[in-house]
């Protein structure tokens, strides 16, 4: 008996899972989707020769929801969902801050809820999926979780105690890798050097630092060692950067992050203790 898997909310993220599934070799007919928009839905047709429904037959003919909305949108969702959905359903969320009790509360007692946080590179096969069970999910609905979201990079299980945590370092690292790569590349400029150029050196040498930091097994800080030489170039561009905390900068980027998350399941709406207006 085949198993049908839909995604619900196919933006960004629910395509990248619907076409790694693909790839994975999941059939079309195996996989369904939802999307607000008629021209969105065709899209999502020609691409991946899938079906695309509404929330409520997703939900009565699919084994596996994935609920891929925006947190805010996550309450709506789940009030047209209840109605539709036995509790022998799997459910996994992927919205920030959204916790496996928010949406255990609003469906059928006793149904299987996991947590997922994925990133972006999602789209590029290269995602870090951190996942957490709910209090009625097994081993058997983490495992089938995690071979979704292994079709489209790595995962992860976490308690979800830690899934804020991992939201700032993971869900958000991306973001803050291409915030590095703008700042290097406009230094680059400053240097003499043409914009096109900059970014190629220092994207090759991110991409060449990561799969060393990955294959080698050595702590990043030996790594950095091995190219800081005595009064050489190197340490004295560290030394500049510890000067202006940009350690410390990171470390309360992180925490900013955490907050807003945990502000998120909190249904909070508006800026966190500490927020600046911007």
């Amino acid at each position: 008996m085949t198993e049908k898997i839909a995604v619900l909310g196919a933006g960004k993220i629910g395509e990248a899972l619907l076409g790694g599934m693909r790839r994975g070799g999941r059939a079309p007919e195996d996989l369904l989707a939802t999307c607000r928009r008629a021209e969105r839905a065709a899209e999502l047709r020609a691409r991946h020769g899938i079906e695309v429904v509404s929330n409520a037959e997703a939900a009565k003919t699919a084994d596996t929801l994935i609920l891929a909305v925006k947190p805010q949108d996550m309450g709506a969702l789940l009030e047209e969902l209840t109605p539709h959905t036995p509790g022998d359903r799997l459910v996994i969320s992927t919205a920030a801050g959204i916790t496996t009790r928010f949406v255990e509360e609003r469906l059928s007692p006793g149904t299987p809820v996991v947590r997922a946080m994925p990133n972006t590179p999602a789209l590029v096969d290269e995602a870090m999926s951190v996942l957490s069970a709910g209090s009625h999910a097994g081993e058997e609905h983490l495992a089938h979780a995690e071979a979704i979201f292994n079709s489209v990079g790595k995962t992860i299980r976490l308690p979800e105690s830690q899934q804020d945590a991992a939201t700032a370092l993971s869900g958000s690292g991306p973001a803050y890798f291409y915030f590095l790569v703008e700042a290097m590349t406009d230094a680059g400029i400053l240097l003499g050097l043409p914009r096109d150029k900059a970014h190629d050196l220092i994207v090759q040498a991110a991409y060449g630092a990561s799969v060393m930091l990955r294959d080698s097994g050595e702590h990043p800080v030996r790594l950095r060692e091995a190219v800081t030489s005595p009064g050489g170039t190197t340490i004295n561009a560290i030394r500049e950067l510890e000067k202006h905390g940009v350690r410390a900068a990171f470390l309360a980027a992180l925490e900013a992050a955490r907050d807003r998350s945990r502000a998120l399941a909190a249904g909070g709406d508006g800026p966190v203790p500490g927020d600046r207006p911007r």
